[in-house]
């Protein structure tokens, strides 16, 4: 910034503010005065700031404003483009704005603004909790995304004088976040623009490379293009139908894109050339198609019909491939004009066209859908809000249908679970199993375009943290995280009550004799909101129960280093406060002793249990005393070893025995002795307690071929 920049010119004699007004003239005289006075004053609090090239720094609202206008958009929506960084960068203020301009451009400005006025531990935590303020600016008026987007354009476009790696960094920015939300919005035309731009500033050689390489190419194959065309062209006329054909030019980034996702080289990238065939109406798309169909064969499989099932960003055409001459691909996109319009201009394109009222009121629905379910993926943690959103931004989409015939767009990859929450909240949470066209299947399967798709649910059913390693959509990602966080939580404050509540026993003192002041001083000390937030504290091992005792009566001479001597009793199905460790497997009947492991709650460990040796002796006070407590029905997983010799059919015979003792095969593995005398079977297999482990083992002594049995010990802790 320059500390004594040279006086501004006079606005009237600037040509690029004259060209800017020359283009308002689609709006009233009273919104051309409303904009002159957000410009001057704009000039005013920007007068002593320059950009880094040293222009003055009001040339970027000025050109943010002219790309906002171009979209014909009001004159609220272009004056917040000259004022949206006069929050951030001047002294004036919200209430300022909106007293001159009113309320509504003073949101768009605020929404527009970085929440520059807070401390954050990093970047990317800045980065994220700006972006969860935009996201909800958006929510409430579209104006502010498109605003924003002009304005990262404009700031990609006059970079050069910027640090090297800051460029990089706004350039990888702009490709994760930026330019997807542009296609999302289906503004096609900016998002390439994106792109192109933040490519050229990551990778500048490789795009200058490829730059060359393209105009070389297009110069090479204008023959065959110019036939194509023509041939094209003459079909539609002979079939009596009217329609703009035109070439499709691939992008410099998407050229990239494809080369380095499917290894290709840049020749075979270039081999598919794009046509675009605009006609008047619905019908006449269908039957363009038939002519075109009947001019060049068509590749089976490669025909969308995205005006009967549009896109999620409203985009519509018919899309085709055919083998054209000496073998070419043809990619085809046929669509009407009012499609095209949408697909370059995706949102804005209900200021930019005023005859468009029905297709772009669907797509403004949509959209604010879209923007709606971003909001629901809202969690405490704002980078994790960010990850979600950034999985959510997704070009490529499958459509699949509900049991009643309703249409939803799934993101490419996208499995049953992700199917049952985007149906709603409540069916992901509780589903159990799931139809896909009529068949049982597993809930992990990946959708496919067209599928049927009928969730099972179960008042019992409850998401499962393995499903966190296959969803593919923030949205049930953020569900499962908030429903395990909160269950969690919940069932450790149960878990450190009654620990708490046993370690007072120990101490002679029953918890409802003390009184409610000393409750209230222990809440105060610890910074909590509530003893709720104590129990669940020791609940998850962060606090040991016996120190929350000593400071709750106040009695300092207590050791808090001995373990408690009094029993805690437990099911084993508490849940995910209460674990079993995966070591030793313990099951009702074994002796066990539980361990508070900070953040796992309460891990329960058989007494003799190799694992934890060491630690008992180094760390008594961790160890309580737990004994199980009878609960019918609920079945645990246990590990054996079965020695047996080897002759034909005799895994079927220990299996058959296994099923007849009641208890199921989770897993078996195998490993034979280098002489193939004996084999050792591997089993985890599911008992109710150890009595029943003990009857599933007498069920296999019978058996002639068997030479050892062992319930396996050791693994992880």
């Amino acid at each position: 910034m320059d500390s004594a920049p040279s006086p501004l010119p006079p606005p009237e004699v600037e040509p690029a503010y004259r060209v800017f007004l020359d283009s308002l003239d689609y709006l009233a005289p009273v919104d051309i005065e409303r904009i002159k006075a957000a410009y001057a004053f704009a000039a005013r609090a920007h007068a002593s700031q320059r950009r880094m090239s040293g222009e003055p720094y009001i040339t970027h609202p000025l050109a943010v404003a002219g790309a906002v206008v171009e979209w014909q958009m009001d004159a609220d929506a272009i004056a917040a483009a000259l004022l949206h960084d006069v929050l951030e960068d001047t002294g004036a203020t919200k209430h300022e704005l909106a007293e001159l301009f009113g309320k509504t451009v003073a949101e768009l400005v605020d929404g527009l603004s970085k929440l520059d006025k807070m401390e954050f531990a990093s970047y990317q935590e800045a980065q994220a909790e700006n972006f969860r303020k935009m996201l909800m600016a958006m929510a409430r008026d579209l104006r502010v995304v498109l605003i924003k987007l002009a304005d990262r354009q404009h700031n990609l476009a006059t970079m050069s004088a910027m640090r090297a790696d800051k460029r990089t960094r706004i350039a990888r920015e702009t490709l994760e976040i930026y330019a997807p939300i542009a296609l999302r919005l289906g503004l096609k035309k900016l998002y390439r623009e994106l792109q192109d731009t933040s490519f050229r500033l990551i990778h500048p050689h490789r795009a200058e490379v490829l730059a060359k390489a393209l105009s070389m190419a297009r110069g090479n194959r204008k023959e065959l293009l110019t036939r194509i065309l023509d041939g094209i062209k003459d079909k539609l006329e002979g079939a009596g139908l009217r329609a703009d054909v035109f070439g499709r030019e691939k992008s410099l980034y998407s050229i990239f894109r494809k080369m380095k996702d499917k290894h290709l080289s840049f020749s075979q990238v270039l081999d598919i050339y794009g046509f675009r065939v605009v006609v008047d109406n619905v019908p006449t798309c269908y039957l363009a198609l038939g002519a075109l169909h009947s001019l060049y064969k068509p590749v089976p499989g490669k025909f969308k019909d995205y005006i009967a099932i549009p896109k999620a960003n409203g985009y519509q055409s018919l899309h085709t491939t055919l083998i054209g001459p000496y073998g070419t691909p043809v990619e085809i996109q046929i669509r009407t004009r009012e499609m095209h319009n949408v697909a370059q201009e995706g949102v804005a394109a209900h200021w930019l066209y005023k005859d468009m009222d029905e297709s772009s009121a669907d797509l403004q629905i949509k959209t604010h859908k879209w923007l709606q379910s971003l909001l629901e993926m809202q969690s405490s943690d704002s980078a994790e809000f960010f990850e979600n959103v950034k999985i959510d931004l997704f070009p490529d989409e499958v459509y699949v249908f509900t049991p009643k015939g309703k249409i939803m767009a799934m993101p490419h990859g996208a499995t049953i679970v992700d199917f049952a929450y985007a149906v709603h909240t409540d069916v992901g949470h509780h589903c159990s199993a799931a139809r896909v066209n009529h068949e049982l299947t597993p809930l992990r399967t990946t959708l496919r375009n067209g599928d049927l798709v009928e969730i099972i649910t179960s008042p019992q059913a409850s998401p499962n943290p393995v499903w966190l390693t296959y969803v593919k959509t923030g949205r049930a990602r953020s569900k499962i995280r908030h429903f395990l966080r909160t269950t969690q939580n919940e069932e450790s404050a149960r878990l450190g009550e009654r620990l708490l509540r046993q370690e007072l026993l120990s101490l002679g003192v029953v918890p409802i004799s003390i009184p409610a002041a000393a409750w209230d001083q222990l809440v105060k000390s610890g910074g909590q909101k509530s003893m709720e937030d104590i129990y669940t504290e020791i609940g998850l091992g962060k606090r040991l129960p016996s120190v929350v005792a000593r400071r709750l009566l106040a009695r300092e001479d207590m050791s808090h280093d001995s373990p408690s001597t009094m029993t805690l009793a437990i099911h084993g199905t508490e849940g995910m406060a209460i674990q079993l460790a995966r070591c030793c497997q313990p099951i009702p009947g074994d002796p066990i002793i539980g361990s508070i492991r900070k953040g796992s709650g309460l891990v329960i460990h058989t007494h003799d249990c190799q694992a934890i040796r060491k630690s008992r002796s180094t760390e008594p006070q961790k160890w309580i005393d737990v004994e199980w407590e009878p609960e019918d029905g609920k079945l645990f997983d246990i590990r054996i070893n079965v020695e047996v010799k080897n002759t034909r059919g005799v895994l079927g015979q220990v299996a058959a025995a296994i099923a007849e003792a009641g208890s199921n095969i989770e897993h078996v593995s195998m490993d034979a002795d280098p002489e193939r005398l004996f084999t050792l079977l591997r089993f985890t297999i599911q008992v109710a307690h150890r009595n029943h482990l003990a009857a599933v083992m007498r069920g296999m002594r019978h058996i002639p071929e068997v030479a050892r049995i062992t319930r396996e010990r050791g693994g992880e802790v």
